[in-house]
């Protein structure tokens, strides 16, 4: 009887030691790499001088694990000025070049996302840069990625709620 009860034992210690090393080579053996993607962004700044944005950005990827990535985002964001008493004012277009870290919290679709960067401005005579830092929530599948993000600009005296869609794809 302790004989049967030692081979049973280690019958069960050899199956959960089996399984605790595939989990182990599941998450070494994850395929680590870059992905690439394209958005077009549409906001509302929460100012009264600008009327809405528009943007597109290419974003790099990296994916540390399967739930974590590490983020390069640049492009260009025009804001539009709103038109005061007659006055034509000058849009605001600039380069935003930030880095990010994206965590996905639920069922490896839906996640979190915080960048940081600058905002340099181009067009109309504007020449300032400025600190730039944006929040945001989204779902991304193989190929879709949609998120809402808020977006300050320090040196522009604005900030924006903005919508992304994107094309992502592997490298």
């Amino acid at each position: 009887m302790r004989k049967l009860q030692m081979l049973c034992l280690s019958a069960v210690a050899l199956l959960f030691a089996n399984t605790t090393f595939a989990q182990d080579s599941e998450v070494k053996n994850y395929d680590q790499g870059f992905r690439l993607g394209f958005g077009l962004n549409g906001g509302i700044p929460t100012d009264n001088d600008y009327s809405w944005s528009l943007g597109g950005d290419v974003r790099l990827q990296y994916d540390l694990t399967k739930r974590t990535s590490l983020t390069l985002t640049t492009g260009f964001t025009n804001l539009f000025m709103k038109d005061k008493d007659g006055v034509e004012a000058k849009d605001l277009g600039f380069i935003p070049a930030k880095a990010g870290f994206k965590a996905f919290i639920w069922e490896d679709q839906f996640y979190v996302l915080g960048e940081v960067g600058a905002g340099f401005a181009v067009t109309n005579g504007y020449d300032q840069t400025t600190f730039l830092w944006a929040p945001g929530i989204g779902y991304a599948n193989k190929y879709i990625d949609i998120s809402v993000r808020y977006e300050d600009y320090n040196k522009f005296k604005t900030n924006q709620v903005a919508l992304r869609l994107a094309y992502g794809f592997d490298l």
